[in-house]
């Protein structure tokens, strides 16, 4: 048996955060199976795999920047990358709650305001699970019994009385959490109507094993209460959403009447604590299920209403949202009351990723479905596979438009295959790559012609990219200052220079001398407004049988994606 340690350091939550996303990955379609309270919408273990498997990455990332020299991250480093990782990745109800709850603790984890722990002991979990526990719930607008919430007092209570290290902390919070899981059908008329336990809590008892695990090297065994449970439901699980009397909200927050609101808001927001008050109180008013969570100037917000525009316009008016994502109850796979038949499928779909809502836009009218990057922020694997089962297709075309997105869309696209969902990986490493892929895309035409077509459209278009240095570094153009202007040719540095327009002039010359016939400006917010009038004139004048294409991209994390066709 691997050696493990008696109490809690970086490397332990390393550990935690990998075997979470794994026993989750396995759990993910029992959980979304049993997702019944309060929208049918069947995507708790979803939202919970996604929401850790950013925590994870922010930890390995946290790892991965120390590289092979000595030293490693403290419990402070991890905790909180893991907190961040989850704040900034948390989807749904569900997700937003455990991040919440992962922040809590990591509060408790990183030592307070000093963060000079090194590593934590049995003493000091217990706390951190308390902390856990009553910040989760204080930052749920109306708490109901029955839910992750009460799964997740259980588990702190437990802990509370248990004696010994961080394994013996650890199990006593798992067991209890187990125990207050089967209960939840007692407290909660819809779970007992449908005869499964919390979805919500289900995840978070999946979680509080792996934390078991890392702790003692051992697995654990599902409880038996709870498995016996949620295998009772395995035969009504197909007709639960017809059965199950609909109220508002999703997934394991709030209770609500038949006629719920008719939208899903949620985003990330940069935003003072006094801002983050009022707007609460301004939510609140608007609809039910809100979830705010967070702190030091970015949180998370998770709301339902029937004026979504509403919810975001508080947004501008508390701080800065961004990552907004707008979800319809009526539409799609979301069941809301009622019977209905099911959605047909359509024969092929594109999904794109695009770093900015400008592009986001621009791909959504074009017919694709899109996952929105941010900057520092790409998308996990578990949301590719999300879209592409959003897409609702028999066929997807799979556009990651980032060199580094490959192996991600490629583990996406396996997934999807499983699924019986027919998946073709398009290599774009350009968002301007996949405009010239979606420019030529026919659903019409056989599946593998249309494939051709667009990955032969996307290889005859190179890109380049305009950025701003953030600090001095040797490039394969010389050495660049902090400030200068680089532009990058597939990827590598071809230019750099003082003023942004006359960098993206020299940049396109450069391209143009091969050939071309079309020139994209995708041009965001950075850059100045004169940039795409003066290129468009400079290439009518220079190139007279070149034409140019430009769309706004909006936050995309550069100035300028240029591509020639």
């Amino acid at each position: 048996m691997a050696q493990v340690p008696q109490t809690l350091d970086a490397l332990a939550v390393r550990s935690w955060c990998g075997l979470a996303l794994s026993a989750l990955g396995r759990a993910r379609e029992e959980i979304d199976a049993i997702n019944v309270y309060p929208v049918a919408d069947g995507d708790t273990g979803t939202n919970l795999y996604l929401t850790v498997e950013s925590a994870a990455t922010a930890v390995e990332a946290v790892f991965a920047g120390y590289g092979t020299g000595t030293g490693e991250p403290s419990l402070a480093d991890a905790a909180r990358a893991m907190a961040h990782g989850a704040l900034i990745g948390a989807r749904g109800n569900s997700g937003t709650i455990l991040a919440q709850l992962l922040r809590g603790m990591a509060q408790v984890l990183a030592g307070g305001e000093t963060g000079e722990a090194s590593h934590c002991d049995g003493a000091g979990l217990r706390l951190a699970l308390r902390h856990a526990a009553d910040s989760a719930r204080q930052a749920v607008a109306h708490p109901v019994e029955g839910t992750v919430l009460t799964v997740a007092a259980a588990a702190a209570a437990a802990a509370e009385k248990a004696e010994g290290d961080c394994a013996a902390v650890a199990r006593a919070a798992y067991e209890g959490a187990g125990l207050a899981l089967a209960g939840t059908p007692e407290q909660l008329a819809v779970l007992r109507r449908a005869g499964v336990v919390d979805a919500g809590g289900r995840g978070l008892v999946t979680v509080l094993g792996a934390l078991v695990e890392a702790c003692t090297g051992e697995a654990v065994n599902e409880l038996s209460r709870a498995r016996e449970a949620a295998r009772e439901t395995a035969a009504a699980v197909a007709g639960a959403h017809a059965r199950v009397e609909a109220v508002s909200g999703t997934e394991n927050c709030v209770e609500g009447d038949d006629d719920g609101p008719a939208y899903e808001v949620i985003y990330l927001l940069e935003a003072a604590d006094e801002a983050v008050a009022r707007l609460r109180t301004r939510l609140d008013a608007l609809g039910d299920s809100l979830v705010v969570v967070g702190g030091d100037g970015l949180w998370n917000v998770h709301v339902h209403v029937d004026d979504a525009g509403a919810a975001v316009e508080a947004g501008v008016e508390a701080g800065r949202p961004y990552r907004i994502r707008i979800t319809h109850f009526g539409a799609g796979d979301v069941h809301t009351g009622g019977e209905r038949p099911p959605r047909e499928r359509v024969q092929r779909a594109v999904v794109a990723v695009v770093p900015g809502e400008g592009l986001a836009g621009l791909y959504t009218e074009a017919g694709a479905t899109t996952v929105l990057a941010r900057p520092g922020e790409p998308p996990a694997s578990g949301e590719l596979v999300q879209a592409v089962r959003r897409a609702h297709a028999r066929e997807v075309v799979l556009l990651p438009n980032d060199a580094e997105l490959r192996h991600t869309a490629a583990a996406a696209a396996e997934q999807a295959r499983t699924e019986g969902i027919r998946v073709a990986l398009i290599p774009t490493r350009s968002a301007v790559q996949g405009i010239a892929a979606l420019a030529v895309h026919e659903p019409g035409r056989r599946f593998d012609e249309d494939v051709v077509q667009m990955t032969s459209a996307a290889g005859a278009t190179r890109y380049a990219e305009v950025l701003v240095a953030e600090h001095r570094s040797w490039t394969s153009a010389g050495i660049c200052q902090a400030g200068d202007v680089l532009g990058l040719i597939d990827g590598d540095v071809a230019v750099i220079g003082p003023d942004l327009t006359a960098t993206a002039e020299t940049l396109l010359d450069r391209m143009l001398r091969a050939g071309g016939e079309l020139v994209t400006l995708v041009v965001g917010d950075e850059a100045p407004e004169s940039v795409a009038t003066h290129l468009e004139t400079h290439v009518r004048e220079s190139y007279l049988a070149v034409d140019t294409l430009v769309y706004r991209g909006g936050r995309q994390g550069s100035p300028l994606l240029i591509g020639v066709e």
